[in-house]
């Protein structure tokens, strides 16, 4: 299982922390240590399971096939105003992100980054509907040559830290990563009205795997 580098650093440090409590039950009191070795390598695998990063390669690379940017549920698929860079409507399309999800954030199409802004904010549930406008969040616009997608990762009230790698002016390819969001988390993806959707409501999606949209 590969790890993904934003949490190597962490699960280090844990696993350090975990072995001193562990050296310490064990010279206070060695009769506990079974129970706290199994408790803390419990919790070291839930951890662990949060930074996987499994190998995922589009199955074909296609200029009109917008594919899942996070594994998750769709939680949202509506029209809606998007006024950070659009200001005008666009099909909006929700990806949330329990703890139990591969969190790794992939591009789900190829094209030029035109725009990229993080924006501090709150932590309300990824689910909330003003966690799009009022959480932290970082937004990214990619141009395809053809249309715009807009991008927005958004904190959750567990998720406190966002990671995203791209830079205005980078040309970026369909399927890599583009940044990382801890523990639980959602993205919103913003398509041209009349795009044609290949998801629903409450389906499970996988970033790479999963067509959620074709391009006209």
């Amino acid at each position: 299982m590969r790890i993904h580098p934003e949490g190597r650093r962490m699960l280090a440090f844990l696993f350090i922390g975990l072995a001193v409590i562990c050296a310490l039950v064990y010279w206070k009191a060695p009769a506990q240590l079974p129970v706290v070795a199994i408790a803390s390598g419990i919790f070291f695998v839930t951890i662990l399971q949060f930074f996987r990063n499994p190998t995922r390669m589009v199955p074909e690379e296609a200029d009109h096939l917008v594919y899942a940017p996070a594994d998750g549920k769709v939680v949202v698929i509506e029209e809606a105003y998007e006024p950070e860079y659009f200001k005008a409507n666009r099909l909006q399309v929700s990806i949330f992100m329990s703890p139990v999800n591969v969190h790794v954030n992939r591009n789900p199409v190829s094209g030029l980054v035109k725009y990229n802004k993080y924006h501090p904010g709150k932590y309300l549930v990824a689910w909330h509907p003003k966690s799009s406008t009022e959480n932290e969040r970082t937004t990214v616009v990619i141009d395809t040559g053809e249309t715009e997608i807009l991008l927005r990762q958004i904190a959750g009230a567990l998720a406190k830290r966002i990671k995203n790698y791209l830079e205005v002016g980078q040309q970026v390819v369909q399927g890599e990563d583009f940044g990382f969001i801890k523990f639980g988390s959602r993205v919103d993806i913003f398509l041209p009205l009349g795009t044609q959707l290949r998801v629903d409501i409450g389906q499970k999606v996988k970033g790479n795997r999963t067509v959620i949209a074709e391009l006209e």
